[in-house]
């Protein structure tokens, strides 16, 4: 268990980044979704940077708190999915995969423009009188580095071909026709399999090597 003023601090860092990854990761959804024809994200109001409509109670808060508390290294969370109607898109398939894609690729590029203000700032810190940068510069370069961190776990973790993650999707719009309604039949069962690949090691094993190789090309 960690300590109380570490858990705080790490909180005070992760929680706004976090946020802000899975705000945009859902906007970007909505945002692709209405420009392939389909409204339903801007009707019920999820296109918006307000956090307050994408806040899930289980996958914002209660699933990175636990993580945070445990002291895990790894620290996942999610908000509510954006309602998407596939009958609006005048290709559902192709349309959703897009769609889909739109939500980790969002989620990249606020990694790479993270790591690119952490070494610009990390460069120019050198510059700057100690207390300055001990007081200002140190947080901001801590949330920028975190930001790095979740932004890349979040991308990779959601291109995971299991329902009802966005990798399935992408994977049903490139599959022919009939493995791509075999992979939808799935989907009840998806959490389910989610779960057992995270609980049985086989998830991290699978994605840790490719989530170590973009940090190392981005820190």
């Amino acid at each position: 268990m960690v300590e109380f003023s570490k858990i705080i601090q790490t909180i005070t860092i992760v929680a706004p980044t976090l946020l802000l990854a899975v705000i945009l990761h859902e906007t970007a959804h909505g945002l692709v979704a209405e420009k392939l024809g389909d409204p339903t994200a801007r009707i019920m109001g999820r296109i918006t940077l307000n956090p307050v409509p994408h806040i899930d109670p289980v996958w914002t808060v209660l699933i990175p708190l636990v993580l945070i508390v445990s002291g895990s290294r790894f620290i996942i969370g999610g908000a509510k999915p954006v309602p998407i109607n596939p009958l609006n898109f005048r290709n559902p398939r192709r349309d959703m995969m897009w769609v889909s894609l739109s939500g980790p690729a969002t989620n990249l590029a606020l990694a790479i423009v993270s790591a690119m203000l952490f070494h610009t700032m990390k460069q120019a810190a050198g510059d700057l009188p100690s207390e300055f940068f001990l007081k200002i510069l140190r947080p901001v370069l801590s949330m920028l580095y975190v930001s790095v961190l979740i932004n890349v776990v979040l991308a990779v973790f959601n291109l995971i071909p299991v329902p009802p993650l966005d990798g399935s999707k992408i994977l049903m719009g490139i599959l022919p026709l009939e493995l791509s309604e075999k992979m939808a039949r799935l989907e009840p069962y998806g959490m389910l399999i989610l779960i057992i690949l995270i609980f049985t090691n086989v998830l991290f094993r699978v994605i840790n090597p490719i989530i170590g190789l973009i940090l190392r090309m981005l820190l």
